[in-house]
């Protein structure tokens, strides 16, 4: 299966992540507390993880003989595990002399089975690496809990018996979290036994490949943690973008517990660029050094300039300027005025009200062409309700401006349906036997469901019948509110994608299957146009396989003669919006369109009350949040002086 990289929206000067001197690089990292070094990309900066642990590692071998090292299991961590590899066969390190703790395992009495920390650790480094077995330290597996904490207290000894922790390998998770200590843990907790939020449960089960995954597990604590002589901690991805800010420039405090490293003096974060997104010297580079200004970077600041200073941007003046340490952008265009019309009209020009394109008009300055008209439109959405949650203004206005309009569902979403959804169904499926005389045919079934659901361990992954119900459930809900929308029901496609049918909880892996299943539908289609979800904080772990495949099939169809006039969008909305600075297509919406969308949401039945884990901190639902994000994106557009909408949709362009 041919692989891919996501695109970084702007190229971001080498200089801000690799500074030629140590002044450079104290200017650039006045916000940070930790030390960090920002890589282009995860495999570079797992290499020089791993370069950074075998020094680590041969230095204390030369200083006292042996080196103690607590590592951890994440996904960013093998990476690094899977360059350590490669060093020990080009004899750059050895492991004789090594010994290993885990840091955290995953329920009780555990340590011993598949598909948890310690068998991750074994076949990424231990199995391939000369370390002798008995310096390879985890968890008791004989620990209840009755006695977990005398074990966890004998495990904190074994350490301290070797001297305690020369080198800390972890990584930074969703929640910002170090091993499984998780947001609440204070900064002395110690070895102990944790409940597992449902967002790490979650990732759990999706990294261990489990149909479920327990609902404890066993960690080194943060003041464990701390206690060691080095820390290497790693992270990659934009996933990883708040996190990694929140523990480098965030305020240190149990609502991040990796904000913690602030207390350690010798701390080394390494990070991809997109993980260091939100920096301020990537995010706001203005603010700690000369920039080299371009187009993308001038509208980024002329609009942060406008927030700070409550100004739409045809006021923000000289001084504003100067005063906010962008006074080159003043000497370079000759005036402040000259920035704030070249910004206002930037701005301007990426909101539209033809998505696909106005014909028979000059689209010099538009988002979209003019031609051809009208256009083969395909829309690719992970769940059923994607696309009308996330874009179903833009969706209505390309029906209505007459393209020939078609949508995706690449999963049926069943995992997102409630129990009380599918019991209400099943009793509406019972009445209608009932009345059609065949309920002798079917009733035996009925009941076998319900039972399950009122039976069955919520812990476990529901049946095959179950998630058939549920799956269709939601796409029918899907049909109903793609055609109230105006979308013809046969321009309707049900991919069913392998990585979440065969998983038992949906959360699979992508396959050469998945990806040739999307590239005979853009064959089929032939679109002038693509929408793509770039949602990737998806707590379902269904949206980044699902995005990967179509953009994995995209560079396999790049040469294609009908790929030559295609356009991708990227576009978000349910679990995250484009920020002003980065919108390239702004769909506005009025007040009457806008009830059009909130409209076909709701027809989305099984989604609009209590679906599973769509409960945001704010105790609202992911779609309610939505509809919030279209109106402050609007708002934000009118603050900075433009026209005030009910509401926006924004996008990016992918290719």
């Amino acid at each position: 299966m041919t692989d891919i990289t996501y695109p970084c929206h702007e190229n971001v000067p080498p200089h801000l992540y690799q500074p030629e001197n140590e002044y450079d690089l104290a200017s650039l990292t006045r916000y940070e507390r930790v030390y960090t070094k920002v890589m282009r990309t995860a495999d570079e900066g797992a290499r020089d993880a791993a370069e950074d642990i075998a020094h680590v590692i041969s230095r204390c071998i030369l200083d006292k003989g042996r080196c103690v090292v607590g590592l951890g299991a994440g996904r960013c961590a093998l990476k690094v595990y899977d360059e350590l590899v490669k060093l020990y066969f080009a004899d750059k390190v050895n492991f004789a002399d090594v010994i290993f703790f885990n840091i955290g395992e995953l329920g009780l009495g555990e340590s011993t089975e598949s598909g948890n920390t310690m068998s991750r650790l074994r076949s990424h480094l231990f199995n391939k690496i000369d370390v002798p077995e008995e310096n390879i330290h985890t968890f008791n597996s004989n620990a209840t809990q009755d006695n977990v904490h005398k074990f966890c207290k004998a495990y904190e000894s074994e350490i301290a018996e070797q001297g305690g922790l020369d080198l800390l390998v972890c990584e930074l998770t969703r929640t910002a979290s170090l091993a499984f200590n998780e947001p609440g843990a204070t900064s002395s907790s110690k070895c102990r036994l944790v409940l597992l939020s449902g967002e790490t449960r979650r990732r759990v089960s999706e990294a261990f490949q489990r149909d479920t995954a327990p609902a404890t597990a066993l960690t080194l604590g943060i003041g464990n943690l701390l206690q060691a002589h080095h820390v290497i901690c790693v992270a990659w991805g934009v996933d990883s973008s708040k996190p990694l800010f929140d523990a480098i420039e965030g305020r240190m405090g149990e609502h991040a517990p990796a904000s913690y490293l602030q207390m350690h003096d010798n701390v080394k974060i390494i990070a991809d660029l997109e993980a260091a997104e939100r920096l301020t010297r990537i995010r706001y580079p203005w603010r700690v050094t000369s920039c080299q200004w371009n187009d993308k970077l001038i509208r980024r600041a002329i609009v942060w300039l406008s927030d700070i200073t409550g100004k739409p941007v045809l006021k923000l003046t000289d001084v504003d300027y100067n005063d906010h340490g962008l006074g080159d952008l003043v000497a370079q265009f000759e005036s402040a005025y000259n920035v704030n019309i070249k910004i206002f009209n930037d701005l301007q020009h990426t909101i539209t009200g033809w998505p696909g394109g106005k014909p028979n008009a000059d689209d010099t300055n538009r988002p979209e062409t003019a031609l051809p008209y009208p256009k083969r439109v395909l829309i690719f959405s992970p769940h059923p309700d994607d696309v009308v949650v996330s874009m179903g203004g833009t969706l209505q206005r390309l029906v209505s401006q007459k393209h020939d309009v078609h949508v995706a569902f690449q999963t049926n979403g069943d995992v997102a349906v409630a129990d009380e959804d599918l019991e209400r169904t099943m009793m509406l499926v019972g009445k209608m036997a009932q009345h059609f005389g065949t309920a002798a045919s079917i009733d035996g079934e009925i009941h076998t469901l319900i039972d399950e659901i009122h039976n069955r361990d919520k812990d476990s992954a529901p049946s095959a019948n179950i998630r058939f119900i549920k799956g269709a459930i939601f796409t029918c809900e899907g049909y109903m509110s793609c055609q109230s929308l105006g979308v013809k029901r046969e321009n309707i496609h049900e991919l069913s994608m392998p990585f979440y049918q065969q998983s038992p909880t949906g959360i699979g892996h992508l396959s050469d299957a998945d990806v040739a299943i999307v590239e005979q539908l853009i064959r089929q289609v032939k679109p002038h146009r693509i929408f793509v979800a770039d949602d990737l904080n998806d707590p379902y772990g269904t949206h980044e396989p699902a995005t990967r495949s179509v953009l994995i099939a995209l560079e396999d169809l790049k040469d294609e003669p009908f790929m030559q006039q295609c356009r991708v969008w990227l576009y978000r909305g349910q679990w995250d919006l484009w920020n002003v600075d980065h919108v390239e297509m702004a769909v506005p919406m009025s007040p009457e369109e806008f009830a059009l969308k909130l409209d076909a949401i709701i027809k989305h039945q099984s989604q609009v009350h209590d679906a599973p884990l769509r409960n945001t901190p704010e105790g609202k639902l992911s779609w309610q949040r939505t509809i919030e994000r279209n109106r402050a994106l609007a708002d934000h557009y009118n603050r900075l002086g433009l026209a005030a909408y009910e509401a926006i949709e924004a996008f990016v362009r992918y290719l």
